[in-house]
């Protein structure tokens, strides 16, 4: 009798255990999409950053699929996260820079979510023109409208369905609201979460952080104080006063502005670890997309520039990695596939099991996941609008696995690039010899490019 039981003891939970594994895998899997502002792709310890301290971000990456060669479409915070939310082309979405105003007929990957049985919530940054949005297929919207949609460090007073809160007050009982918008924002997620542990829900958590001012916490503050910060070998110490740059409002010498933003990055993590410790203890990590990732890249004095906006490489590339134990094959892997920030809304509606859209032009990353053998693509194209009084030309680029054509539409000669040869994209190849009949076929497959992603596309309402 007495083994009997101890048989009993072991086989039971461990059973149970395998039941919910399977319970789990065949359930629609929650997704929370958590997008950093102006993060580079390599400011993290899992690039081999010199100093910076990312553990969180990190362990998604061992977990996951870090893309190495992830991009968005134009370099900007509205455009971008437009792009993110509807898998489209500025072209098609209509958010062409920091002032055109978003269309509340462009539809997200929250509606058809929503219609799946999700729970949904967008927290956090907008930043698009025209005010807080209509967002259809959203639960809870929290949200602000500070400082023209930008918000501070600190306070922020948030907005609610809508609701205009008083600096500090939460109408969320439960949610903790200390002032530092990294943690509030944070709060409001880990409630929703707890709130919806028995449905699946999607969250789109938006943080300010690491925009100007990049201001981290009280409490790390100074960490990285004594670093060494090495300068692009083209960059200087005073170069945010130099040639326009002086917009980007960097009052400090580069090195110190960098620090700044590493500690504000470091603060970053450790909330993120906040919302992946939740899905633990709620046993929620299994069957739950985490996706990181940047809304665009930044320079930091590569080609004397700073900021972003310019096709550079430095500019268009972002942080882009996945976590989804009940979806991923082969966990821990780096892949070299092109990925763009509008593959993300037709990737999530895949894991899904909800049928992508005709409107969506982005490309589903399932099968690279899945660790199948599977190009993305092996080409795509940039685009930057204007927006002044920033002093960036409008420009197109195509971006191939090797070479890079940029076409400036005033100001500037155009450029060719060898990115095998020449990464770092110091060399113009444009009037090289050796060059031309790679210059045309470049040049004509930008345009018939930019004819393509700007036809109209099928509509859903």
């Amino acid at each position: 009798m007495k083994l009997l039981f101890v048989l009993i003891t072991l086989i039971v939970p461990a059973l149970t255990a395998s039941v919910m594994a399977e319970e789990s895998k065949n359930k629609q899997p929650n997704i929370v999409f958590i997008l950093a502002d102006d993060h580079r792709w390599d400011y993290l310890s899992v690039m081999g950053h010199s100093f910076i301290e990312t553990p969180n971000i990190d362990s998604i990456a061992n977990e996951g699929v870090l893309f190495e060669n992830a991009f968005v479409t134009s370099s900007l915070c509205s455009p971008s996260r437009a792009s993110f939310l509807t898998g489209q082309y500025p072209q098609q979405h209509g958010v062409q820079n920091n002032f055109t105003v978003w269309d509340n007929k462009n539809v997200t990957y929250f509606e058809h979510l929503k219609k799946a049985g999700y729970s949904t919530a967008f927290i956090g940054k907008w930043h698009m023109p025209g005010g807080l949005p209509t967002l259809r297929g959203v639960d809870q919207f929290i949200s602000f409208e500070h400082m023209g949609g930008q918000g501070a460090y600190y306070g922020t007073p948030y907005i609610v369905n809508g609701k205009k809160l008083k600096l500090g007050e939460s109408p969320i009982e439960g949610v903790n609201i200390n002032g530092y918008i990294t943690e509030d924002l944070t709060n409001f997620s880990l409630k929703f979460i707890e709130n919806n542990k028995d449905q699946p829900f999607a969250l789109y958590l938006s943080h300010k952080a690491l925009h100007l001012p990049m201001t981290p916490p009280t409490n790390l503050a100074g960490r990285y104080d004594d670093e060494k910060v090495t300068l692009p070998k083209e960059a200087d110490s005073w170069l945010a006063f130099a040639d326009g740059n002086f917009k980007h409002f960097l009052w400090d010498p580069l090195e110190e502005k960098m620090k700044d933003y590493a500690e504000t990055a470091m603060a970053m993590d450790q909330q993120i670890g906040l919302v992946l410790d939740k899905l633990d203890e709620l046993g929620l990590s299994d069957n739950t997309i985490v996706v990181f990732a940047g809304d665009n890249g930044y320079m930091w004095g590569e080609h004397r520039l700073i900021d972003k906006r310019w096709s550079y490489e430095e500019s268009i590339r972002i942080p882009f990695i996945v976590r989804y134990p009940n979806g991923i094959k082969n966990p821990g892997r780096r892949s070299q596939e092109m990925l763009l920030n509008l593959d993300m809304a037709p990737t999530f509606l895949e894991l899904a099991g909800i049928e992508v859209p005709d409107q969506m032009q982005g490309k589903s990353a399932v099968s690279v996941l899945e660790d199948k053998d599977e190009t993305l693509r092996d080409a795509w194209l940039y685009k930057y609008y204007e927006d002044y009084p920033y002093p960036v030309p409008e420009q197109l680029a195509l971006r191939t696995k090797r070479y890079k054509l940029i076409d400036y539409k005033r100001g500037k000669k155009d450029e060719l690039f060898d990115l095998k040869n020449d990464p770092l994209e110091q060399i113009n190849l444009i009037d090289k010899a050796n060059m031309q009949d790679i210059y045309q076929e470049l040049k004509t497959r930008l345009s018939a490019m930019e004819v393509e992603v700007s036809q109209p596309t099928a509509t859903t309402k």
